[in-house]
């Protein structure tokens, strides 16, 4: 039932918004979807369940916004600039891709294990869900990853890739670090293209 989930998700994500998730009751969530509470155990199995489901949806949300941004521009530099900017805006507008990014989950949030989680879910989406959950380190590489496929291209020399795979993970750190400490003046753009002015390899 996609439609039905991505409803319950909505749902999730609203009442969030405006209450701790120890708050959050399964039965509200249900109603604000207009389901029955038995078609939520149904899809997740468990409030935790929905925890890991949301989480994973915002994961992925945010890692496509990555690959839009990678992809929006001709220029490597303008590229690289775009997702750290898409990275720093979807963090300030996304409680949970913020806590995702940081690691730092607040007492307002839900604390899924990043682990994986035994799953007997007939729904393969949920099924995926109790997988393991991204870290922040794992999203560094996987952002990392993606922009060095689209900028290398086919048939980049290995020394290049190497340099270019460096300057991507300098893009990707000075992004997260504006999240800790935000720049008055330029934003985020400012300190990636000065950075990246000095890097040979994009």
């Amino acid at each position: 039932m996609p439609a039905a989930r991505e409803s319950l998700l909505d749902a999730a994500y609203t009442a969030l918004a405006r209450r701790p998730w120890s708050a959050v009751r399964m039965v509200d969530v249900a109603a604000a979807a207009g389901v029955s509470r038995q078609t939520l155990y149904n899809e997740f199995g468990s409030k935790e369940g929905l925890a890991r489901a949301l989480v994973r949806r915002e994961a992925d949300a945010y890692l496509a916004g990555v690959e839009r941004a990678l992809t929006g521009f001709s220029d490597p530099r303008d590229r690289l600039t775009a997702a750290a900017e898409w990275t720093a805006s979807a963090a300030r507008e996304n409680v949970l891709v913020r806590a995702m990014l940081t690691g730092f989950w607040s007492e307002r949030l839900p604390s899924p294990t990043l682990s994986a989680v035994p799953s007997s879910s007939a729904v393969p989406a949920q099924r995926r869900a109790d997988g393991p959950l991204p870290s922040p380190g794992d999203f560094v590489q996987m952002v990392r990853d993606r922009a060095v496929a689209v900028l290398a291209g086919p048939g980049a020399p290995k020394a290049d890739s190497a340099e270019l795979a460096r300057s991507c993970e300098l893009v990707v750190r000075l992004a997260l670090s504006c999240l800790a400490a935000p720049p008055v003046e330029g934003g985020v753009a400012e300190l990636v293209r000065g950075a990246l002015h000095r890097q040979q390899s994009v």
